[in-house]
């Protein structure tokens, strides 16, 4: 008899590929996945993986609103009575998990990055902590994208060290190399096609940093003149973000995507890849930029530390440091001995590390024990 798991989830984005992925490879005959999602997730993404999709109104902010948004959790959780309720990310947690009290199943819980570790006022660090240790003697486990995420658990006293299990986020190498590549041309984007194309996924929000994106783009456009750059995401920084380009002569080589299904396609026109996070649970462009075979330029932040080594497998910079991370970039195309050595130090890495079909196995693992 199949495992009946209804997932939870709210934030879209990140958490919406991971889910995508690792119920791809989840067995079909051994496990039955019910999902039940916010407005930004989409029906047609999830035909052939889940049993029954259900989607409610459920905004990141948190309100009086969410008494009735627990309501309406604890209704579809009675209704398809599931052996394991599996929550992903802080809003989401919060809402199952109190949804969930004294119901017949077993609750798990994975955050995708921490709240409490985003960059906001102290109050709101405070709350999302006291929200986060209140919550955490409902469920049965908490599953951490990565070991740097555990840790902050642990500083921060949220729950016991026998509750957290660490589950290294993964891509989807077999898919990836299944598909036709070079589909999508620099053409396509009116890019010339002998430029330096530098580019970065992810949403244009505070977390991603695509201020200092720009800003690296300008000290890189004043040193490489034919460079281009790319941001594969949308957000509510698009405007600003727009703006900074234009007032600074980055008009006609800033290439903004907006949401898209596919953003490989778009890494695969990066000569350079780049994650300038603030804070990061895991960072899941990382293994995306090395399965694609792009030298990346990231943060000293968080989990990407645990990802990657400098000088090994990318190359670091500190947070907000726009100059360093111009010079990073500049590296790669001047020294291009520098560039093939961490290149193929990255294809070693995330074959070895990151592969979801890895993620799937450890849990089918944990989901199997706890039923």
């Amino acid at each position: 008899m199949a495992i009946r798991i209804l997932h939870v989830a709210q934030a879209a984005g990140g958490v919406d590929r991971y889910i995508r992925m690792l119920l791809k490879y989840l067995d079909k005959d051994k496990f039955e996945n019910i999902l039940v999602c916010s407005q930004d997730f989409k029906k047609e993404d999830y035909e052939g993986l889940v049993d029954a999709f259900e989607q409610i109104e459920m905004n990141r902010a948190i309100g009086v609103k969410d008494l009735k948004l627990i309501w309406k959790v604890r209704k579809l959780i009675k209704k398809y009575n599931p052996d394991i309720v599996y929550a992903h990310s802080s809003k989401a947690g919060a809402i199952a998990r109190v949804a969930d009290i004294a119901l017949k199943n077993h609750c798990v819980y994975n955050p995708h990055g921490w709240a409490f570790n985003m960059r906001c006022s102290k109050k709101k660090k405070i709350l999302y902590t006291a929200i986060e240790k209140i919550a955490a003697p409902f469920c049965d486990m908490i599953i951490c994208i990565s070991e740097a995420e555990r840790q902050s658990a642990l500083k921060k006293r949220i729950c016991g060290e026998a509750k957290l299990q660490v589950i290294f986020n993964g891509v989807d190498i077999e898919s990836y190399e299944n598909e036709i590549h070079g589909k999508l041309k620099k053409a396509d984007m009116n890019i010339p096609d002998n430029a330096f194309v530098v580019g970065m996924v992810g949403r244009l929000s505070p977390q991603k940093a695509p201020d200092v994106f720009v800003e690296m783009a300008k000290l890189v456009k004043e040193r490489i003149p034919n460079s281009h750059f790319i941001i594969v995401g949308n957000g509510e920084q698009e405007n600003e973000i727009k703006k900074y380009a234009e007032n600074n002569g980055l008009g006609d080589s800033l290439h903004i995507t907006g949401w898209v299904n596919d953003p490989m396609r778009y890494v695969e026109l990066f000569d350079v890849a780049c994650l300038f996070s603030r804070w990061e649970g895991f960072g899941l462009a990382l293994p995306e930029y090395m399965m694609a075979g792009k030298p990346i330029v990231a943060t000293r932040a968080d989990a990407i530390l645990n990802i990657i080594k400098d000088g090994e497998n990318g190359l670091l910079v500190d947070i907000d440091d726009a100059l360093s991370a111009s010079e990073a970039v500049i590296a790669y195309y001047s020294d291009l001995l520098l560039k093939k050595h961490i290149i193929e130090s990255e294809r070693e890495c995330v074959y070895k590390y990151y592969n979801v079909k890895r993620v799937a196995e450890e849990h089918k693992k944990l989901l199997n024990k706890m039923v």
